[in-house]
């Protein structure tokens, strides 16, 4: 790890000040990537696909960010590094959960007592940030008020003037950016005559001269990007250019005013197609401008990427179909027809649009072994060099045939400027009807070109390891971007990465290097119209080709086997409607396709997530022995089924179809139940359709006497609420309510009670004497009505049957031959016997020896046994009443019911630690303490005695620990 220390320079109204900024970075391990594999050397291609790829981390930072300060010791930056939190308490000792756990549904963890920090600047670090902050999100933002500032000092006091700096500033620094211009500027030349000349569908003969007309309107599009972001862009040598998916939108909604208008006025037509381009430059501006504003720039992440990237092979799809169009010098817009094929095929069309489609495959199969930066640029100036040795090498071709044949692109008309484009906006001739039918259009050219931002800033703050970015600050600047595009007569622009990348990578990372880019392009703007009438049409179709295969490539072929089927089936179905029918129909279908993707990869997923018999999902109360194992064997008709995630028409199919299975008349045969618990503890939510199904699965299950229990649901959550609505919790003559518990072990708890009833049934029926031992007492469920028992009835189903022998089959196996006997001892020794059953082969003989030093001690209702941590006071056996132990942590709460013939407080006393728990009685109960003092007598007089209870204590406390821990893992899983 190595520290680096830059020192940050930001200037407040009053004054400039300066902070120290601790930057910790993680030095490359992996081999320099060299620049054959860098994605910016693909100019032209999706700006979308490329920020996607994985790309190396290159250092962009200027060498006064490099700097290291050393005049700081290691221990002043030890105040900087993080620590940890340990403990959620605050100043009094209290703790106040502010977070809720799945495991123990509680709220924990505590803000109070936390040190505060300044957070690091992360992308969205300003969503709480005043507007009126923009400018001093980061020192890399520029500040309008550092500028004037400092300018004004340099200018106003000629002392401070430096030769050398200002030679250095004027010469040598603009100097170091020239081939980082150069560069930039032949990249907008590329795309220029790529996708700007085909701005109007020239195949259309009222537009056939208008391609001058497109070149010089990206240009425009170029200097007002270009001046935008190097003024207010927090990446000093961003590049802005038109962008490419806008050409098919255009193309669409010049085939709408045409089929509006007609083709009998030209200029009409020219002024309203032109006008609805710059209408949704500005809207597109306005939609970025308030999402930046209001601070929304996260939102378009949510956008399913599928659609994105069907988007993205549909235009693919569109400029391979226009590179036949440009290059075969259709007069029309392609269309699959007889007679456009019949015309592809002869052999003058052929030889104009197969060599361009040769030409860009032999390019892309050369990337793709190697492809360093300058390939593309040096490529396309090669070939236009060998064209011109050829035309020039053969006399009999000239300039007026190669234009008249289709080989040359036609050279403007004599005398026309660079800005010929303005004359076309003809207000007065503007068809406002037709342009309110392109609105559907322009709002999906705006959604699709909102998709860039989020895509594009992250990746390139990536890349130039810039740290302090804000999308919506970068939002607002694409806003101001295209607006000002759309009022000076242009179209829409965005910054892109890989020229952005381009640029910075060969020096021009500087604001200056974008002013001076910028400049460079309104030269080539005012030289362009003469340029255009000696550009090959091979190398425009060449580019339109390649970047119509490439972008294809990687939407349909890239993707196939990288993801499910109906992803897929989506991206091909957005791809070809987009490409060869509309596009504003394609988005639509992919919206249509995405939620229909939702739908059933939702509806594929497990919805429960885990299913238990009550043998072992069992609750935490502490209970005998014999209750113990008759619910070993009668647990099995309790089942529990977890439900996990968002409950909706779609997925609640799963949970039905589990619960039918449940009270299928040969699976209930098998295995019969009494109750079914739905654990609601990881639903997030439940829409109509899902909350109705409930009620019909409770009226399925009633046949069969089953009983729902619905588990962590309350009336004031979401899920309560809706399962409230379509009146699930509403009683009626054939079908009861379910009953309804806050968490699993309440629900547990309930479900167990009622079996046991019949444990207590069969005892008082004299299946055994109840000298032997007494009925044990079951606590009842005071909150909700107790239906019959079970054993009200005749054995007359298998259920029942069931209940009826495991009863027995418990009352027989806890009656041992000596345990007649116990009616002739006086307590606490039958409780004892009881209480330590299966945990120690000591007689009664040997336990009697305990007897004197337990004390009995009888508790009144909702008396405080002991709170949590006190000193331990004792070790207790419970023989008459409930105790209800409760237990409070920062990582939630915690309850058990501990009932007769059972211990409480054991771990704490013999280990001699705090209470973990509080223990308040439910009931009036009796209980036999056994005090720290008789404890200590009983370890030096009866040592025999104290150890055995002592091993017996840690069986005890293991039985728990196993309990609880099954519990939390049931609760989590």
């Amino acid at each position: 790890m190595s520290r680096q220390l830059s020192q940050e320079s930001r200037h407040d109204s009053d004054g400039t000040t300066g902070r120290l900024k601790v930057q910790d970075t993680i030095a490359e391990t992996s081999e320099p990537t060299s620049p054959e594999g860098s994605a910016g050397s693909r100019p032209g291609a999706s700006e979308l696909t490329a920020a996607l790829r994985p790309r190396p981390t290159n250092a962009f930072l200027r060498s006064s960010e490099l700097e290291v300060n050393r005049t700081k010791s290691d221990s002043d930056l030890s105040g900087d590094l993080p620590r940890v939190l340990v403990t959620s308490e605050d100043e009094g000792g209290d703790s106040t959960p502010t977070e809720r756990t799945a495991l123990l549904p509680q709220a924990r963890l505590s803000m109070r007592g936390r040190p505060t920090r300044d957070p690091e600047p992360a992308i969205e670090d300003e969503e709480s940030r005043p507007i009126g902050t923009w400018d001093r999100i980061g020192h890399h933002y520029p500040s309008v008020h550092r500028i004037v500032s400092t300018t004004r000092q340099t200018v106003l006091n000629p002392k401070s003037w430096d030769p050398r700096a200002i030679g250095q500033t004027i010469i040598v620094e603009p100097a170091k950016m020239l081939p980082a211009v150069f560069l930039g500027l032949l990249l907008n030349l590329l795309d220029a005559l790529s996708y700007g000349i085909i701005l109007f569908p020239l195949g259309e003969e009222v537009f056939a001269d208008l391609g001058a007309d497109g070149v010089s309107m990206f240009y425009v599009s170029c200097i007002i990007a270009q001046l935008t972001y190097s003024t207010g862009s927090i990446f000093r040598g961003g590049v802005g250019s038109e962008m490419i998916e806008v050409v098919p939108f255009f193309h669409k909604m010049t085939y709408m005013i045409m089929n509006t208008m007609g083709t009998e006025n030209p200029d009409a037509l020219r002024a309203t197609v032109i006008t609805s381009y710059a209408m949704s430059s500005i809207i597109t501006g306005l939609v970025f401008f308030g999402l930046g504003a209001v601070k929304l720039g996260t939102l378009v992440n949510f956008f399913p990427h599928s659609i994105l990237t069907g988007c993205i092979g549909g235009v693919g799809i569109f400029l391979f179909l226009t590179g036949i169009e440009v290059s075969a010098r259709l007069p029309g817009n392609f269309e699959f027809t007889m007679v456009v094929f019949k015309q592809l095929l002869t052999a003058q069309t052929v030889a104009l649009w197969l060599p361009p489609l040769a030409l860009a495959v032999l390019l892309l199969v050369i990337r793709k072994w190697r492809d360093p930066p300058w390939l593309v640029p040096t490529y396309y100036i090669a070939i236009t060099a060998i064209f011109y040795i050829i035309t020039i090498a053969v006399p009999s071709i000239t300039m007026d045939i190669l234009r008249r044949d289709g080989w040359v692109f036609e050279a403007p008309a004599a005398g026309v400027p660079f800005y010929n484009f303005y004359s076309h906006y003809k207000f007065g001739l503007v068809d406002w009807n037709a342009i309110w039918k392109t609105v559907p259009s322009q709002l999906a050219l705006t959604f699709f070109g909102i998709l860039h931002v989020p895509i594009n800033v992250p990746n390139l703050a990536m890349v130039v390891q810039e740290d302090n970015v804000s999308i919506n600050r970068e939002l607002i600047m694409h806003g101001i971007s295209n607006t000002l595009s759309g009022c000076v007569g242009s179209i829409q622009n965005y910054l892109v990465f890989v020229n952005s990348v381009l640029f910075m990578d060969t020096g021009g990372n500087s604001r200056l290097a974008g002013y001076m880019l910028a400049a460079a392009t309104f030269g080539l703007w005012v030289a362009g119209p003469v340029v255009i009438g000696y550009v090959p049409v091979m190398v425009v179709g060449t580019l339109i080709y390649m970047l119509g295969i490439e972008l294809t490539q990687e939407a349909l072929v890239a993707t196939y086997g990288r993801l499910y089927q109906l992803e897929y089936f989506t991206i091909v179905a957005i791809a070809l409607v987009m490409g060869l029918y509309d596009f504003v129909v394609g988005i639509a279908v992919g919206i249509g396709l995405a939620c229909l993707v939702y739908v059933v990869q939702t509806s594929r997923r497990q919805i429960i997530t885990a299913e238990f018999t009550g043998t072992v999902a069992e609750s935490t109360v502490r209970r005998h022995p014999r209750q113990r194992n008759y619910l070993h064997k009668a647990g099995r008709q309790i089942r529990v089924l977890k439900l996990s995630g968002y409950l909706f028409f779609g997925s609640i199919v799963r949970v039905e179809k589990r619960v039918r299975a449940l009270i299928d008349a040969e699976s209930f045969a098998t295995s019969p139940i009494r109750y079914l618990i739905l654990d609601f503890t990881h639903v997030t939510g439940i829409d109509f359709s899902a909350a109705e199904a409930f009620g019909r699965m409770n009226r399925i299950i009633q046949r069969r006497d089953v009983d729902m229990v619905l588990a962590s649901v309350t009336l004031g959550n979401e899920v309560g609420k809706a399962l409230e609505m379509v009146g699930l919790f509403v009683d009626n003559d054939e079908t009861p309510a379910p009953k309804v518990f806050e968490d699993l072990n309440a629900a547990l708890e309930s479900c167990e009670n009622e079996l046991l009833k019949v444990l207590t049934e069969k005892q008082k029926l004299g299946v055994h004497r109840p000298e032997d031992s007494p009925p044990m007492q079951i606590e009842q469920d005071q909150s909700h009505k107790q239906g019959p028992s079970p054993f009200d009835t005749a054995y007359a189903s298998p259920r029942r049957n069931f209940l009826h022998e495991a009863a027995t089959t418990a009352i027989t196996e806890t009656i041992e031959p000596e345990q007649a006997r116990w009616k002739n001892f006086k307590q606490p020794l039958p409780l004892l016997l009881q209480a330590f059953q299966d945990l120690t082969e000591k007689s009664e003989d040997f336990w009697f020896r305990a007897v004197p030093y337990l004390a009995r001690r009888e508790f009144t209702k909702g008396q405080r046994l002991y709170n949590r941590g006190d000193r331990p006071d004792g070790f207790y056996l419970l023989q008459a009443g409930i105790l209800r132990a409760e237990y409070y942590l920062n990582q939630g709460n915690y309850r058990e019911s501990i009932v007769p013939g059972t211990t409480c407080g054991e771990l704490p006393f013999f280990s001699e630690t705090e209470r973990t728990s509080s223990v308040t009685a439910e009931q009036e109960c009796v209980a036999w303490l056994l005090t720290p003092e008789q404890w200590a007598d009983m370890q030096t007089k009866e040592p025999e005695v104290a150890k055995e209870l002592l091993r017996v204590g840690l069986k005890l406390s293991a039985e728990r620990m196993n309990a609880i821990t099954s519990y939390v893992l049931i609760t989590a899983s």
